[in-house]
């Protein structure tokens, strides 16, 4: 079986290129062309190009390709701005223009809502924009000791693989990170457990910057004593996680991470751990309200309760469902909030503002309201949360008079 794939790779490596014009985005950023009536997925073409091309995979429903000469290229291609884009997989639309990129992660809300919800908002919002570089404050960054190259590499995994990338640098990471992964490395390198470091996660305030290792084995007297150094030069706050989440623990006396809200004058305090947004600027215009009890306290917030369960197993007689309420803010994982849609009904909830990291999911959910529970879609948009990516985060706000 091995050698019978290899020599069709081979095959379609040797055979003659052809020509396609590229007519949309895959969701993972690839060019969508069709030849002989099947679609071919090729690898860095943008919609509108003409690109000679050669297979690299044939398969039942789509073959794929990559570019072996750009015949007309798209008017909104640009130059991309990281050296190792096309490899790293942490980025996928970097030759594409921002005002492209709004245009087709637009064009891929609308299509959802339209192909599985069966609705059109009413109004398009403004998509949510802000900075395109160095705007990532949350990342897990991938750690590898590769004893052949005699070296650690430290960043995202490779396109469409599970190796890691060999980066230098990252230009969407916060810059206080992005910039330091060579240093990290060579920091890693010089320690006893190089082998047994995973990943690190990285958490980002406005002022302090953390890195939480994952550890698989006891650092030494020796490795405890660099990292810190690291710590101290760098300004960075550096944890070790030795088993689950629940495990961080500081490297020094901890501090506080914290952010502002300044439209709301709130100070926001997390751990590392937390849940935060990852691109502070659009997190500031998303959000009304977003605050943890803790929080609430500190800002002088009384007229609050807070209530915390697992919505995909509630059984519809908790003391928090009983009471009354208009307006909901629903921000849910990637696997939507179905289980949910009966009871904002039976609440009879006025006004939904529903905040989403996967169109599909959010799309199957406007759905349920419209058409089962006489919502209407009053409007739709896209949030910018992860420029030079294919990741989508959009919102819709449904109505009910």
């Amino acid at each position: 079986m091995g050698g019978s794939m290899a020599k069709k790779r081979q095959a379609w490596a040797t055979a003659e290129p052809f020509v396609v014009r590229i007519e949309d985005l895959t969701h993972d950023g690839r060019g969508v062309a069709r030849r002989d009536g099947k679609a071919v997925f090729v690898e860095g073409a943008l919609p509108g190009e003409e690109v000679s091309c050669l297979y690299t995979a044939r398969r039942s429903r789509h073959d794929e390709a990559r570019i072996v000469a750009l015949l007309a290229p798209s008017l909104e291609r640009v130059e991309p701005r990281c050296a190792h884009f096309g490899v790293c997989g942490g980025c996928a639309l970097q030759h594409l223009a921002p005002t492209g990129q709004l245009a087709i992660k637009q064009r891929w809300l609308l299509n959802s809502l339209a192909h599985i919800a069966k609705a059109r908002p009413e109004q398009m919002l403004e998509p949510m924009t802000g900075p395109q570089w160095g705007y990532r404050r949350r990342a897990r960054l991938g750690v590898k000791w590769v004893a052949k190259k005699n070296r650690v590499l430290v960043g995202f995994h490779e396109r469409h693989s599970a190796y890691i990338a060999d980066i230098r640098r990252c230009e969407v990471l916060d810059q206080r990170i992005g910039g330091l992964l060579e240093e990290l490395a060579r920091l890693i390198e010089t320690l006893s457990i190089r082998d047994r470091l995973p990943q690190i996660e990285v958490a980002g305030g406005d002022t302090l910057m953390s890195l939480s290792f994952r550890v698989l084995a006891s650092p030494s007297a020796t490795d405890l004593a660099q990292l810190r150094a690291f710590s101290e030069h760098h300004g960075l706050l550096l944890y070790l996680q030795p088993d689950g989440p629940a495990s961080v623990r500081p490297l020094a006396e901890p501090r506080a991470l914290r952010y502002r809200l300044p439209a709301f004058d709130l100070n926001l305090e997390f751990q590392p751990s937390h849940f935060i947004q990852v691109n502070a600027a659009i997190n500031r215009q998303l959000i009304e309200r977003a605050v943890t009890q803790r929080n609430a306290g500190h800002n002088g917030i009384v007229n609050a309760s807070f209530h915390a369960a697992d919505l995909s197993r509630i059984a519809g007689n908790e003391s928090w469902l009983q009471g009354g309420y208009d307006r909901v803010l629903l921000d849910p994982p990637r696997s939507g909030a179905l289980e949910l849609m009966p009871y904002m009904a039976a609440l009879d909830v006025r006004r939904i503002v529903y905040v989403s990291c996967h169109p599909a999911t959010l799309a199957r959910d406007v759905g349920e309201l419209v058409h089962r529970f006489g919502y209407h879609l009053a409007a739709a948009g896209i949030l910018d949360m992860f420029p030079q990516t294919a990741h989508v985060e959009s919102m819709a706000i449904l109505t009910k008079k």
